[in-house]
């Protein structure tokens, strides 16, 4: 197989993808562009509602709740444009420990999350990093890099396919698709990762949370998930590499909590 015209396909993903860029909260150049705001949205809102139908709401109004009171609590520190988003949440009966937060301002939280998140900075941590993703435009620059990843295949498969068969082109697809997901998508969501992370941990701060919950939280989560992936082979950040980063972080944060505790932002969410 021709390498190099493998990584022309590549080169020509990234090339357009250039096309359209912005600049994140954390300062690193985004490719964004493939999708239009109004398309993000009815995606979330339809990815929203496929997920109220598939998974039953929890019937626990105090857990509710207590979702509804951070929620409202971060969400009040959000800056233009997202101050203008009508933020949407839904608690839904699952063991699974997770929780997200889409564009249009749709956030879901499973019950299992309680089990790593056990005070209310903990779960302000947990739904600060997802909406921490909305604000950075995350879904937006995966879905533009996926396309242009795509596109570039493609080229790369049809120049093969041309010179060599079809048999070239479909280890192309193959071979290509590997090499992009593990040196191209993935690292991208880790980066992803971490930037939620500041984003998040930030917001949390603001709105008078502990940022010190953050840090207690993914000491949960790492305990809870101790079988995981090899870290080039995972969309998250190394457990003790993050941990270090959100103590650090968390340090300097809290000059920003007591500053909005003494403004009025002292959360009462349990």
């Amino acid at each position: 197989m021709n390498a190099k015209a493998l990584a022309a396909g590549v080169a020509i993903a990234l090339s357009l993808a250039a096309c359209a860029t912005t600049t994140s909260p954390t300062g690193r150049t985004q490719y964004v562009g493939a999708v239009s705001q109004g398309q993000l949205e009815e995606m979330g809102l339809q990815a929203f509602s496929e997920a109220k139908t598939k998974t039953p709401l929890s019937k626990d109004a105090r857990l509710t709740a207590e979702v509804g009171c951070v929620v409202a609590a971060i969400t009040a520190q959000l800056s233009a444009p997202w101050n203008g988003v009508h933020w949407e949440y839904a608690l839904f009966q699952s063991d699974e420990t997770n929780a997200w937060a889409l564009p249009g301002g749709r956030i879901g939280v499973y019950t299992g999350i309680f089990k790593v998140a056990k005070t209310q900075d903990e779960l302000a941590a947990v739904l600060a990093h997802e909406i921490g993703h909305v604000v950075a435009r995350h879904h937006e620059e995966r879905i533009t890099r996926q396309l242009y990843a795509q596109l570039g295949l493609g080229v790369a498969g049809d120049v093969l396919g041309a010179r060599y068969g079809e048999g070239a082109q479909q280890t192309t697809g193959q071979v290509g698709g590997a090499l992009l997901q593990g040196a191209f998508l993935l690292p991208n969501s880790r980066t992803q990762e971490t930037e939620a992370d500041v984003v998040g941990q930030d917001l949390m701060a603001k709105a008078g949370f502990n940022p010190e919950g953050a840090v207690l939280l993914w000491r949960n989560m790492a305990a809870a998930n101790e079988a995981r992936p090899p870290q080039w082979l995972s969309t998250h950040p190394d457990p003790a590499s993050r941990l270090r980063e959100l103590q650090a972080r968390a340090a300097g944060l809290i000059p920003v909590m007591l500053s909005a505790r003494k403004a009025g932002h002292t959360p009462r969410c349990q």
